[in-house]
């Protein structure tokens, strides 16, 4: 049976790691350990975990240098060559590991796998992801020979939804620690550039969208992105993987023109193939920073409502 290694980086999440421990250990699949990363939590994230007592948990501290160090500094940490990772504020059911295991069997040879995922928005409003491949049914499973044509809504890999072999995670060298925002998206580009991903139509895990202390509330100005930049020769001969980076300029430069940040805006934007975007999106992308600031603020208070509206 495999054995899985579940990395979960820790910062402030006092409010949620309990929980989320939890959803681990009620698993059907049981055969794991946990390595909990305490990035210099200064709340009581910390002493919470301390507190529950399982042998299979493996708690490790450093001092606070980013999501992406802390990942990878479990990764080392970890005996499985199986990697499964978790927010500290998000959600596993039950199936999520056994799913995983299911997919291993199937296709043993693989680098990376995932799961479908749902969203939870506020309490309110849960969605599940968007992908193309819902067309196929709840129980297809299958291999993923173009990741980004079937990513331009919600990607496919979600951190909490993930799992890697550790040596192909140590041949693509991790998370960028360089990195505030976007590292996922950076490693998942990398990911899919060198292996098709496996990828379940089962919904296993909840990404908590209204946590507290998420590095989204961070404002724009003071995070640093991926830099698409470095994918340029690859999107030159890839139109799927143009149009996913396309989409990410898309939503990075809306939200520097809603900060009135129009350097960073014109970095962003210069670079799209407009016709990469569908009308709503080129109808967002050419308005003043105060009517997309309106617009979001409407957005959000519809999602209160349980309506959801996005530009897609």
């Amino acid at each position: 049976m495999t054995k899985f290694s579940i990395v979960i980086p820790l910062y402030n999440k006092e409010k949620d790691v309990f929980d989320t421990i939890q959803s681990v250990k009620k698993q059907t699949h049981a055969n794991f350990e946990i390595i909990i990363v305490d990035d210099g939590s200064t709340d009581k994230s910390l002493e919470i975990v301390k507190n529950i007592i399982d042998k299979r948990i493996h708690i490790f501290s450093k001092n606070n240098e980013g999501v992406s160090t802390a990942r990878n500094y479990g990764v080392k940490k970890a005996s499985s060559n199986y990697i499964a990772f978790l927010d500290a504020d998000d959600y596993w059911y039950p199936n999520h590991l056994a799913e995983i295991h299911s997919m291993i069997i199937q296709f043993p040879h693989a680098s990376w796998y995932a799961t479908s995922y749902e969203k939870t928005r506020n309490t309110n409003l849960t969605t599940p992801m968007v992908s193309p491949l819902k067309s196929k049914g709840e129980n297809w499973i299958g291999e993923i020979d173009d990741f980004f044509k079937n990513s331009l809504i919600d990607c496919l890999a979600w951190t909490s939804s993930v799992c890697v072999k550790k040596d192909f995670y140590t041949t693509l060298d991790g998370f960028d620690k360089d990195i505030s925002h976007g590292e996922d998206t950076d490693f998942w580009i990398r990911a899919a550039l060198s292996s098709n991903l496996i990828f379940s139509n089962k919904i296993t895990s909840t990404h908590n969208l209204d946590s507290y202390n998420r590095s989204s509330d961070i404002p724009s100005g003071k995070r640093k992105n991926l830099n698409l930049s470095k994918f340029e020769t690859e999107e030159k001969k890839n139109t799927s993987l143009k149009k996913y980076l396309d989409l990410n300029r898309y939503s990075l430069a809306i939200q520097y023109k809603m900060s009135g940040d129009k350097v960073s805006f014109k970095k962003y934007s210069t670079k799209i193939n407009l016709d990469n975007l569908n009308a709503r999106q080129q109808f967002l992308f050419n308005q003043p920073s105060f009517s997309l600031n309106l617009m979001i603020r409407i957005q959000k208070l519809l999602e209160r409502l349980g309506i959801r509206v996005s530009s897609f």
